[in-house]
């Protein structure tokens, strides 16, 4: 494996916009999270390993509506991987049934439980736990390559539309999906996607990991 380090200004790029909305004396809540680690090129092939993954309803829609929104800028449609969905998927029920969402607190939902097969850790605005994010994908899916997450909570249910619309309005999100930016030259091989309760997940990787899409239902 080579690796390349490239360098850019995190204090300008990182950013974790939020919105709130008040409805019927109700707040509802959304948060995007990203995680912007530094980047490395791996030149490693992953192995075509089957697993057990379907899809939802909403978690194929996602998957769907950030294809077309790619297909609108003329981009090239990033390859469904079922490595990084089972990543994607295990993050959002992690983060679902364990994380307790505290706009105050000092971990934030790039972070993992200690209740999996995986390493936890608190992850921190400073991303000085960038390497937890980065090995999640060997670590619960054989996927060989390191994997970078964009994340959406709604405190009523995270939905693919609200999801991705809240992701193209945020000068930080909106880069990693349509490729600009510090993004610009990535190709992105493979994404998964996962959506439990008040989560809403996207891993994309540069890893080839061609699978097909099982729906749940």
């Amino acid at each position: 494996m080579s690796c390349k380090f490239t360098k850019f200004n995190l204090q300008k790029i990182l950013k974790f916009p939020f919105q709130f909305k008040i409805f019927h004396s109700m707040w509802l809540i959304h948060f995007s999270f990203l995680m912007l680690p530094l980047l490395f090129s791996n030149t490693s092939d992953s192995k075509n390993v089957d697993f057990e993954i379907c899809l939802s309803g909403e978690e194929k829609e996602l998957y769907e509506i950030i294809m077309v929104y790619r297909s609108s800028k003329k981009l090239p449609q990033i390859p469904f991987s079922a490595k990084l969905t089972k990543v994607a998927q295990a993050h959002a029920r992690d983060l679902a049934q364990q994380y307790n969402f505290d706009t105050d607190s000092k971990c934030n939902p790039h972070s993992w439980s200690k209740k999996g097969d995986w390493t936890s850790c608190c992850y921190t605005n400073d991303h000085k736990q960038a390497q937890c994010m980065w090995d999640k994908p060997r670590e619960i899916a054989n996927y060989e390559g390191d994997g970078y997450e964009i994340a959406y909570y709604h405190s009523v249910g995270a939905k693919a539309k609200p999801a991705l619309e809240g992701w193209q309005k945020s000068k930080g999100h909106n880069p990693l999906l349509v490729n600009l930016g510090i993004w610009k030259q990535i190709e992105w091989k493979g994404v998964g996607v996962g959506i439990f309760e008040n989560y809403a997940v996207v891993w994309f990787g540069r890893i080839d990991d061609p699978s097909k899409i099982v729906s749940c239902d």
